[in-house]
């Protein structure tokens, strides 16, 4: 049910690409355009061919979500412990598959995967005012690393 994308599944993730754009279009219309989406079809190809930054996507005969991982290491650092973080870069359900426990498959998979491939933590980012969200990530056991604060002038 949870795969690794291929270039079969461009057309739906920009759908849902669209989907997630716009959630934060509503929440934040001062940084995010509405209509758009964060990645081209030529983007995705890309992305799909780097195995630091996989796509996984929760099929079941229909591609309902994705979460787009990437992979980086701290190696050697003056100030930082080795140690390799999978980021959570971007994770969608599509509206109409929620509630049907889409996002946790695909978190308990990315979960998985991290520990599998030697990770110490799984960071993402949550916008303010993105409730649903925050509230998904803590039942799944997430907590807060750090903060980003802003003043609008």
């Amino acid at each position: 049910m949870i795969r690794k994308a291929t270039p079969k599944d461009i057309k739906r993730i920009i759908d849902l690409l669209h989907q997630v754009n716009m959630v934060h279009h509503v929440i934040r219309p001062d940084l995010f355009k509405p209509y758009t989406t964060k990645y081209n079809e030529q983007e995705l190809e890309t992305l799909l061919k780097d195995g630091s930054k996989p796509i996984f996507v929760y099929d079941d005969g229909e591609v309902k979500g994705y979460a787009f991982c990437q992979v980086t290491e701290v190696r050697d650092n003056l100030l930082l412990q080795d140690n390799k973080t999978l980021y959570i870069d971007d994770i969608c359900v599509d509206e109409q598959a929620r509630g049907q426990h889409v996002g946790k498959a695909l978190y308990e998979h990315v979960h998985e995967y991290a520990r599998s491939i030697g990770c110490h933590n799984i960071t993402l980012n949550v916008w303010e005012g993105n409730d649903p969200a925050l509230s998904f990530y803590r039942k799944m056991g997430m907590q807060v690393q750090k903060t980003t604060m802003e003043i609008i002038l």
